[in-house]
């Protein structure tokens, strides 16, 4: 397999936003659009009244930890990144509620609700497996894993992650080696759904997204799974 390079995210923590606008932008939408469907989907499994511990895994300069606070007001969201300088850009009202940082050794082991959202393409392959485990790890028991990933059957999520500046090292991901990885971190598979399909100018179409979930042709796709206890 041919080497690739991993992306410095460190270099991309002030032009991260505009960078992935640039990447979008065919689609008709923004960034904030397809952030905020994932804060969305987030509180339509746990509720809008939640108020537990949610983490962000992956966090970047924060776009979906702002948006999921947005959404669950209650809530207490929490965020890692490898990359301490976008942690340095998280908003000074998120790290009032909660606690972001670049060492996995700071979070804890009592959350709700982890989500992973368009990360592990970046992970090499070797370490995905791993990385799963050690946020399942990290859930309390009932709590849920939600991750978001680009579908690679899709054309037009291939040609947005050629656009974009720091997808260099994305090594896209089928749903099956993610639901593996659940399964050997014995999380327990509550939905697997494919999702956002329809682009601006079809936007009247996005309320029937719900019901073509099964239908491997939306430009990502989202795996739940649930910790169980021993």
């Amino acid at each position: 397999m041919k080497k690739v390079d991993r992306v410095d995210f460190d270099r991309f923590s002030q032009s991260y936003k505009s960078e992935l606008n640039h990447a979008v932008k065919f689609s008709g939408e923004s960034s904030e659009y397809f952030t905020d469907y994932k804060a969305r989907y987030v509180a339509g499994i746990t509720g809008p009244d939640f108020s537990g511990k949610v983490l962000d895994f992956g966090c970047g300069v924060g776009l979906l930890s702002r948006l999921l606070k947005k959404r669950l007001p209650a809530a207490h969201v929490h965020g890692y990144d490898v990359s301490p300088e976008s942690i340095q850009m998280i908003p000074s009202e998120l790290r009032q509620q909660g606690s972001f940082s670049d060492k996995l050794t700071d979070l804890g082991r009592d959350y709700n609700i982890a989500v992973i959202a368009n990360v592990l393409h970046h992970v090499p392959r070797e370490q995905r497996e791993q990385t799963i485990a050690e946020v399942a790890d990290r859930l309390l028991d009932g709590g849920r894993l939600v991750v978001f990933e680009h579908n690679p059957l899709n054309p037009l999520t291939r040609l947005a992650v050629h656009r974009c500046a720091f997808d260099g090292d994305a090594v896209l991901l089928r749903p099956n080696e993610a639901c593996g990885y659940f399964s050997r971190a014995k999380l327990r598979l509550r939905k697997l759904a494919y999702i956002v399909f329809f682009p601006s100018v079809l936007s009247k179409l996005r309320r029937f997204e719900p019901i073509l979930s099964w239908l491997p042709a939306g430009a990502q796709y989202v795996i739940v799974g649930e910790k169980c206890a021993p």
